[in-house]
Formats: C-alpha cells, structure tokens, sequence
C-alpha cells in the first residue's frame, strides 16, 4: 500500500514537473515570437530608409571619369550606405522599359542626364541630415541638382516610429503578463511540495539546504522551457519563410542569436527566482497554515 501510494505520488510529481516545463515554455514560446516581430520591424524599418534613393543629376559636360572619382568621394561619405552610378544610356533604357516605346528614337536624341543614385544609411535617413547632405552635396561644382522626397521622408519616418512605439509598448506589457504567468505556475508546483518543506524544517534542515533542491529544479525547468520554445520558433522561423521568401532580406542571424540567448536568460531568471519566492513562503508558514 505505501509503495502505492508513493508510486502515485511520485507519478503526480513527476507530471506537475512536466506541465510546468510546457507552461513556462509556451509562455516564453508567446515571449520569443513578440520578439522576433521587433527584430523584424526594426530590419523592415532600416531596409525602407535604406532603399530611398537620393538622385544626384550631375552637369551635362562632365567627364564619365570626374563622375566616377565623385562617386568614390559619395562612397566614402558618412551619411551614405552604398552608390549607383546611372549614364545616360542606361537612364534611357531605364525610363524605355517603363514608359514602353523607345522614346530616344523618337526625339532623335537622349535628353536624359547622367546621375548617381545615394542610398543613405538608416540612421541619416530623415529630412534634417538629407537636407544638410543636399547642402553640401549643391556646393560641389559638378552636381546641377539634387532630388529627394521630402514629403515621403518625412511621413514615412513618422509611421515608422508611431509603429515601433506601439510594439515596443505591447511588448513591455506581455513582458510583464509573462512573468506573473510563468511565477504563478512555478507557485502553484511548489505548493504540491509544502508538505515536503515543511517537513525538512521540522527536522531541522536549514532554508538554505531546502531551497538548493528545488532551485536546481527551478532553473532546470526555465533552461528547459526556454530550450522547447527556441525549437518552437525556429520551426516557426522555417515555415515563415519558406510561405514568403522575400523575408529573407530582413533575416539578421546575430539578432536571432541575441533573441534566443535573452529567452534563455528570461526563462532561468523567472524560473529561479519564482521557485525562490515560493520556497521562502512557505518556509515562512505555520503548520496549520499548510492546508489553507
């Protein structure tokens, strides 16, 4: 009968262990996806600024190799990420495929100019540091003019940061709501062992040698529940890919990296300090509490 009976409790022990593993994990699993979706907003919003083009339309009588040696100069630039160099002829091809006919043969002469296309870096990207680039870039004796939009940089910034600070300020909140769910499933596996705890005190074990035990067991289960949630997102990961291809361009493994070790991080922090919280409660009660 006691072999049972222990036999059951041990059974019972043994599954709680197991639904808090899957509790914090799925807990952390909602944690790494909201934080993939910031890693990824923030890459989309650097790709678009990135990708807005600064046309340079240099003089008519410039020489190809006065344009190239500027291009160096743009290349090396602060404020810019990368540079095209667009002649003439490839202006004119470019504005035939869009417009459809051969416009050239037409007018019987190419009226477009040669140009350089900038490509800022996403952190100048905004219309107080193009403007003072488009500054600088006007004194420069081959440059007759310079194109941006500016309505567009400006707007399109705007949406951005109203973006980021909304799923910024979700994500402070599910933080939060995720710590009080993992620290109320860690309570509630402690309280299925009060009766354990209670019973080392009284025969004399200290806080200490009882709370060892089961803070191990705290961070084993946080390190494993963080563990099933990065295999869970990188399942995730995989499929979303795989179902659109083109987001591969906002795909930053380093930034993974850091995503998944923070989970970790958050799961065995949680995890042993919840496990530590709940130890010490009912280290702190009387006997006749217990069954409260």
């Amino acid at each position: 009968m006691e072999e049972f009976e222990a036999s059951t409790a041990a059974k019972k022990t043994k599954a709680i262990y197991i639904s808090t593993v899957f509790g914090i994990a799925m807990v952390l699993l909602m944690v790494g996806m909201l934080g993939l979706i910031l890693v990824h907003a923030n890459n989309l919003s650097r790709y678009i600024k990135e990708n807005m083009v600064v046309n340079v339309f240099v003089d008519e009588g410039a020489r190809e190799t006065d344009v190239l040696q500027f291009q160096r100069e743009l290349d090396n630039n602060r404020y810019v990420k990368r540079t095209q160099y667009v002649s003439k002829e490839l202006a004119a091809r470019n504005l035939q495929k869009d417009l459809g006919e051969d416009f050239v043969k037409f007018l019987g002469v190419n009226p477009l100019s040669q140009s350089i296309d900038v490509y800022m870096k996403a952190d100048y990207a905004n219309n107080a540091d193009l403007t003072r680039f488009a500054t600088d870039l006007r004194k420069n004796p081959l440059v007759k003019e310079v194109k941006y939009q500016q309505s567009l940089v400006e707007q399109m910034n705007k949406n951005l940061t109203a973006i980021s600070l909304v799923i910024l300020a979700f994500a402070s909140i599910f933080v939060v709501v995720s710590v009080a769910l993992i620290n109320n499933t860690i309570r509630l596996a402690i309280y299925s062992q009060r009766f354990l705890i209670k019973s080392m005190q009284l025969v004399g074990a200290t806080k200490a040698f009882i709370r060892k035990p089961f803070l191990l067991y705290g961070i084993w289960h946080g390190l494993l529940g963080a563990l099933i949630a990065i295999i869970l997102l990188v399942g995730i990961l995989y499929l979303a890919y795989r179902q659109i291809p083109d987001l591969v361009v906002l795909q930053n493994p380093f930034e993974f990296v850091v995503v998944f070790l923070g989970l970790t991080a958050l799961g065995i922090f949680i995890a042993g300090f919840s496990t530590f919280l709940a130890v010490n409660r009912f280290l702190r009660l009387k006997i006749y509490q217990l069954y409260r």
